[in-house]
């Protein structure tokens, strides 16, 4: 009787050149949502401080997705990045992070018609185009408890005011510096407000950004010229999901589509290129062959992210498909997962309902290996 050979996981303990930084291991800490901002300011807080500070052992801590803008704000208790007060909070974070011997980058974020108009005293949310949205978004009542509502029917952004979004992406990635975070993800999957540029499904303009996938990749691609000329390529990366469906979003065309946006940004030598695949949020799981197109179209690094366990990730690291894997819902419940993963260690069981919203439970006291 013969058994499989246990793959050998010290691959995700090797370090990783990224841009202008380098990872300590392959296992990162993906952007999470946890609605525990501060109020009133959106701030994070000393909850946020011990909390990054306890996963700090990641190759990289991406942080939650952080508002660049008022505007861009869509869901309650989510931190920004566009006022003194967020930025001063964040360099307490980034401060542990880095003290702990650890790299954070800020992820950017706008969420678009993912949004609702009490989040801005009755002012509509904006989008590519004024399509139903068919999502929701995640509010807090009078007790402070996470409810859903329907996202209304948004407002198309005119043409003459996206510069002005492309400029609080660059003044984003500014205050991100100076918050001491060491590089910037674009958030541009998920159908968040790049997403919904990019998809003929939620962008029906007839301007220069709609039509062809040149004109819908150009207000994202606009966003990362604008960024990389504020801090340099080596501190910019991207996050794209092309396949599969989320709030709302279907992208028929997304294979082809994503393939064009990693050419495009292959040629402008980013820190990385994040790929999240479809499997997490319950869609199928990508083929090799789609992910072969990937590496020929953007041959710098991808991480991947998306339903991974060690298993997944030591496969396609070894096979040259990513060079690194980013963890969600397994970093939320074992803050010292790059350990438990490189050794197969158990891991502690996770808590979803306290996900989102909330206090410590379910958020910093979670046990490291003793």
């Amino acid at each position: 009787m013969t058994s499989e050979a246990t793959p050998d996981r010290s691959v995700l303990l090797e370090p990783l050149a990224l841009g202008a930084v380098k990872a300590r291991n392959r296992v990162f800490m993906a952007p999470l949502t946890r609605m525990r901002a501060e109020q009133p300011g959106d701030v994070v807080g000393d909850l946020h401080v011990q909390y990054y500070r306890q996963r700090a052992g990641a190759g990289l801590v991406i942080s939650e997705g952080t508002q660049i803008s008022a505007e861009g704000k869509g869901y309650a208790d989510t931190p920004g990045v566009h006022t003194s007060a967020q930025v001063a909070a964040w360099r307490r974070v980034t401060d542990a992070v880095h003290a702990a011997g650890g790299v954070i980058a800020a992820q950017l974020w706008h969420t678009g018609r993912v949004n609702h108009e009490s989040l801005h005293d009755g002012a509509l949310p904006v989008s590519a185009s004024a399509l139903p949205a068919k999502v929701r978004t995640s509010l807090k009542d009078e007790q402070g408890r996470v409810v859903r509502a329907d996202a209304p029917v948004p407002r198309a952004l005119e043409t003459e005011e996206l510069p002005r979004v492309v400029e609080d992406y660059r003044t984003a990635t500014a205050r991100a510096r100076e918050a001491g975070f060491d590089l910037v993800e674009i958030h541009a999957a998920h159908g968040y407000l790049l997403h919904q540029f990019l998809s003929p499904t939620t962008n029906a303009r007839t301007d220069a950004y709609g039509g062809s996938v040149e004109n819908r990749a150009r207000l994202l691609l606009e966003v990362v010229d604008a960024c990389v000329a504020e801090v340099g390529p080596g501190r910019v990366a991207v996050r794209i999901s092309p396949i599969g469906r989320f709030n709302g979003m279907e992208d028929p065309d997304g294979a082809t589509d994503g393939l064009y946006v990693a050419r495009e940004l292959a040629a402008r030598d980013l820190a990385f290129l994040h790929l999240s695949e479809p499997d997490w949020a319950g869609g199928p799981a990508l083929d090799d062959e789609w992910r072969r197109e990937l590496r020929a179209a953007y041959p710098g690094v991808i991480v991947g992210a998306g339903a991974y366990d060690a298993e997944k990730a030591v496969r396609l690291i070894e096979a040259g498909l990513i060079d690194a894997a980013a963890f969600g819902r397994d970093f939320i419940a074992n803050p010292d997962l790059p350990t438990r993963l490189a050794t197969d260690a158990p891991l502690n069981e996770q808590r979803p309902e306290t996900f989102y919203g909330g206090g410590a439970e379910g958020y910093t006291d979670y046990p490291a290996l003793t």
